[in-house]
């Protein structure tokens, strides 16, 4: 039985803007009248980095930021640090946007919840089952859930660069476990990535993985969440 449910964040309860747009809306702040043309390449490039928080996963990682990827999720300065650095790898168009799209990156605006994202929370909520977020992150996204009117149905938070400790080690998993007071044998994680959060079975937790797609290719998957309790 299923007594506590942990979740991951982005991919799983929220999905950032696409690079195109993130991208467009930090040049149009900018004031650059970049060509069409151009911010696509920049796009492409961007998104071959995995520049953006967030974004898709990278095809390439220069191998002067190997070790600094790696780490990435362990502080919020090496999280700035690498994001920024595969930015520009991306040959901007102008070399100040790099911070500049960090900080978008940030934004709540820019996330987007998944549709069913809300009425899968406010179920548990109904159910009485606690939930944790459990995320490899270099920043504090609670504004975005507070922002997005799900904060309260969120009893805990476990960011790696505040636990220093990141998924797929069980430690962090069983910190979530330990605050919503739960024994992992009656915990279940949801998340996107089957390395990353297929972790939490190593202390026998239940996993359900989703798909990471953009917000309107995904309806329903969460809601299926509530079927395994």
């Amino acid at each position: 039985m299923i007594k506590g449910v942990m979740f991951d964040f982005s991919g799983t309860l929220f999905r950032i803007e696409s690079a195109a747009q993130w991208l467009r809306a930090v040049a149009t702040k900018a004031g650059l009248d970049v060509p069409e043309g151009e911010l696509d390449a920049c796009v492409s490039r961007l998104e071959e980095f995995g520049a953006q928080p967030g974004g898709v996963p990278p095809r390439t990682v220069p191998p002067h930021l190997e070790a600094l990827w790696r780490e990435r999720d362990l502080t919020a300065e090496r999280h700035r640090a690498a994001f920024t650095a595969l930015t520009r790898e991306a040959k901007l168009p102008a070399a100040d946007l790099a911070e500049a799209l960090y900080e978008r990156s940030q934004v709540s605006g820019a996330w987007l919840p998944y549709p069913d994202t809300e009425e899968t929370l406010r179920a548990l909520r109904g159910r009485g089952i606690p939930v944790a977020v459990v995320s490899n992150i270099g920043w504090d996204m609670r504004p975005v859930f507070r922002d997005h009117g799900v904060d309260d149905l969120v009893d805990a938070y476990f960011l790696s660069f505040e636990c220093g400790v990141k998924k797929p080690d069980p430690r962090i998993f069983q910190m979530a476990c330990n605050k919503l007071g739960v024994a992992p044998g009656d915990a279940l994680m949801v998340g996107d990535e089957p390395v990353a959060d297929v972790g939490a079975a190593t202390l026998g937790c239940r996993v359900h993985l989703v798909d990471p797609l953009p917000v309107d290719q995904r309806p329903g998957a969460l809601a299926e969440v509530l079927q395994l309790l």
